[in-house]
């Protein structure tokens, strides 16, 4: 049975995890986040390990640690499946391919018997779209579309509400202004570091590459909360 933290919070394992985005909305849901990346994340704002993420996980598997953690979070690589990268490499001519992790990825986690959550852009990459998140569902200064699978567990898709205008940013050309920020890339009329942070709600890194990656923290609460009622309707039935 898994075991909560001395503050009596479940604990979650946050698979590639970036800088934290998606860890402090599961934070401020109520949970107790260990991320894992290979990629050094000094900013990262809880526990952290530097390692292969498939090898941390399967790891906690073969040694029945992973039965520590009540949920697993997890963002893999996107570049497979993403929209932009595919329609950008289309356009450019370009031939570089990527590594998909995701089927091996969920092997393991269904290996873990625990509620878990796969996100990915919007795009080619093959997940369940159990669940479609935007920034206009918080009021954020991002779109920043999002799909979710959402495995041994379910919860409800909100409603998408209409966007209040265009992203900011330059077009074939043509300047529009928006109430959005675009927070990828560098040019073009892209955000700033500072109205990254702003537009996201994320203050504990200002590093430009970890800011174009992150989850908005305000998608993650909302998951987390539904998570966090999800199990414990499990425990009570148990």
């Amino acid at each position: 049975m898994t075991q909560p933290t001395d503050n009596g919070r479940p604990r979650l394992l946050d698979l590639f995890c970036c800088a934290g985005g998606a860890a402090m909305g599961y934070h401020r849901a109520g949970f107790d986040v260990t991320g894992v990346d290979i990629v050094a994340r000094p900013a990262y704002p809880f526990t952290f390990h530097q390692g292969d993420a498939l090898e941390f996980l399967a790891d906690l598997i073969a040694t029945g640690e992973i039965r520590r953690y009540a949920a697993v979070h997890t963002s893999p690589p996107c570049q497979h499946g993403c929209a932009l990268t595919v329609g950008t490499n289309r356009a450019m001519g370009w031939g570089r391919t990527h590594v998909q992790l995701i089927p091996t990825l969920r092997e393991l986690l269904d290996t873990t018997g625990l509620p878990y959550v796969i996100e990915q852009p919007n795009g080619r990459a093959p997940v369940r779209k159990d669940l479609n998140l935007c920034g206009e569902m918080f009021s954020l200064g991002v779109l920043r579309h999002r799909t979710f699978e959402l495995g041994g567990w379910t919860t409800a898709q909100p409603v998408h509400r209409p966007h209040r205008g265009r992203v900011r940013g330059w077009r074939h050309g043509r300047y529009f202004d928006g109430p959005y920020v675009a927070a990828y890339g560098s040019g073009g009329g892209k955000a700033t570091v500072p109205e990254m942070q702003h537009a996201m709600g994320i203050d504990w890194t200002d590093v430009r590459e970890e800011l174009t990656e992150a989850i908005p923290p305000a998608y993650t609460h909302h998951i987390g909360t539904a998570a966090l009622t999800h199990l414990t309707t499990r425990a009570v039935a148990a």
